[in-house]
């Protein structure tokens, strides 16, 4: 059974930047969207970043511009690149999957904390 794997998260410092990076058993190609999520304890899972198969990209306003989402099919890996971070970015991310079966999958979280 194919499983995402979140890593990268930790405690940064506001302005500061942050890599994660979610590999999947058995490669992305087999996924038609790709996208990170982010949930703060009380609140809805909202959407950060999502990628289609044909290299479309749609952030969230909130993050436009600061965050870069990236496919990386050589090394099976969905990655989100995070910078000028701020305290409100602080959240569990996930890794979401949806293949062209129409299955979707979900990582367990990687925790960002953003604080001085």
């Amino acid at each position: 059974q194919v499983q995402l794997v979140e890593s990268g998260g930790g405690l940064v410092q506001p302005g500061g930047s942050l890599w994660l990076s979610c590999t999947a058993s058995g490669g992305i190609s087999g996924f038609y969207v790709m996208a990170w999520y982010r949930q703060v304890p009380g609140k809805t899972r909202e959407l950060v970043a999502i990628v289609n198969s044909d290299g479309t990209i749609t952030y969230a306003d909130s993050v436009e511009g600061r965050f870069t989402i990236s496919r990386d099919n050589a090394n099976h890996a969905l990655n989100l690149q995070m910078n000028i971070l701020n305290p409100e970015d602080t959240a569990v991310y996930y890794c979401y999957g949806q293949t062209y079966s129409r299955q979707t999958l979900w990582g367990q979280g990687t925790l960002v904390i953003v604080s001085a």
